[in-house]
C-alpha cells in the first residue's frame, strides 16, 4: 500500500501526534477503559488491550507485523488460539510454506495466531493476533475476530499497519496514531483518519471495531517506498517505541536499533552509487525539513529521555 500526503511528511522523533505538553497515553487510556467497564456494570481491574497485524497489503516493509511479534515475544505471550479456516485464503496468492521441524518437513497454511500475555508492568494485559491477511470473506473474519475479542474480554483494540510513501530514509521514520472514537482523539491527542480510498483488513477491522462500539485506535509508519522490501527495522523501531508509549510497557530496542542504523548506512550506499536515486532522496529530504520542526525538539528530547528511565534497571 503506498499513500502520498503531506500528512507523512512527520519525522517520528518530532512525534506528529505529540502535544503541546507531555502526556501518558498509557494512564490515560487504561482509566478511560476501567471507567467504560464500571459504566457497563463489569468488572473492573486490569483492561485487555488487543493488538492486531497483518503480512500483506498493510505491511509495508514488514515492519507492522514484525513489531507486533517482537512485541509478543518481549512480554512472554502464549498461543491461546488460532483462526485456520481455509475458506479465508487464496493459496495461489498466499501460498503454505514448506519448513523443516525437528528433523522433519512440515506445511504450514496461512493461519491467523492468537496469543495472550499478563506483563508485571504496563498498564494492559494484551492479546496479539497475528496473521496472513484473508483473501476471502472479510466481514466474516472481522465477526470471527472481534467475536474472539469478547471471549477474552477486550476492552480496546489497537490495529497496526505500515504503508509506502515519500518519505526519505534518512529521517526519523513517520508513525502516528488515529482513532475515529472522538472520546479517544480527546483523551489521547491524536486525529481522525483522514484517508480515502482502497483498504486492507486493517482498515475494515478498525471501522467495524468503532461502528460495534469497542473503542479502537490505529497506528500507521510510513516506509520509504523506494526501499519497501522486507525487513525494514527503521520503521519496525517507530512503531515499537509507539506501541511502548501506548501500551506503558518498557520494550528492548538496542538490537532493533541497531539493525535500524545498519539498514540505513546500507540504503545510503545504494544512493550513492545510483545518482538517480541519490537526487530523489535529497528533494524528499528538503520536502521533509521544510515541513517539520527542527530534529532536536525539546519534545523530542523530553520523550527519548522518558524512555530512558523508563528502561533503566533498579540497583542491584
Amino acid at each position: 500500500m503506498r499513500i502520498v500526503s503531506e500528512h507523512y511528511r512527520q519525522s517520528e522523533s518530532e512525534d506528529p501526534d505529540a502535544p503541546a505538553e507531555s502526556i501518558d497515553r498509557a494512564a490515560r487510556l487504561a482509566a478511560h477503559l476501567r471507567e467504560l467497564a464500571a459504566a457497563e456494570d463489569e468488572q473492573g481491574g486490569r483492561p485487555t488491550l488487543m493488538v492486531l497485524a497483518f503480512e500483506g497489503w498493510n505491511d509495508a516493509g514488514g515492519a507492522a507485523s514484525a513489531a507486533v511479534r517482537t512485541l509478543a515475544q518481549a512480554m512472554g505471550a502464549e498461543v491461546v488460539g488460532k483462526i485456520t479456516d481455509e475458506e479465508y485464503y487464496d493459496f495461489q496468492f498466499s501460498r503454505p510454506k514448506v519448513v523443516r521441524s525437528q528433523g522433519h518437513r512440515e506445511i504450514v497454511w496461512p493461519s491467523t495466531t492468537i496469543l495472550r500475555a499478563a506483563p508485571t508492568t504496563g498498564e494492559f494485559d494484551v492479546l496479539f493476533v497475528h496473521g496472513v491477511e484473508p483473501s476471502f470473506r472479510w466481514q466474516a473474519y472481522t465477526a470471527e475476530l472481534l467475536t474472539r475479542a469478547a471471549e477474552h474480554q477486550v476492552s480496546a483494540v489497537l490495529l497496526v499497519g505500515a504503508l509506502l510513501a515519500d518519505v526519505p530514509h534518512t529521517r526519523p521514520i513517520p508513525a502516528s496514531f488515529s482513532s475515529e472514537n472522538e472520546d479517544l482523539q480527546e483523551l489521547l491527542d491524536i486525529d481522525a483518519p483522514t484517508y480515502e480510498g482502497p483498504v486492507g483488513i486493517v482498515g475494515v477491522l478498525a471501522h467495524t471495531a468503532f461502528q460495534a462500539g469497542i473503542p479502537a485506535v490505529s497506528l500507521w509508519a510510513a516506509v520509504p517506498h523506494y526501499v519497501g522490501q522486507a525487513p525494514s527495522p527503521k520503521a519496525q523501531l517507530a512503531l515499537i517505541r509507539r506501541l511502548e508509549e501506548l501500551l506503558g510497557h518498557p520494550l528492548p530496542t538496542q538490537e532493533i536499533a541497531e539493525d535500524a542504523e545498519a539498514w540505513e548506512r546500507g540504503v545510503d550506499e545504494l544512493a550513492q552509487e545510483d545518482e538517480e536515486i541519490g537526487d530523489y532522496v535529497k528533494r524528499l529530504e528538503e520536502a521533509t525539513d521544510t515541513t517539520n520542526l527542527p530534529e532536536a525538539s525539546g519534545e523530542a528530547i523530553a520523550e527519548e529521555f522518558e524512555r530512558y528511565l523508563r528502561r533503566r534497571k533498579p540497583p542491584e
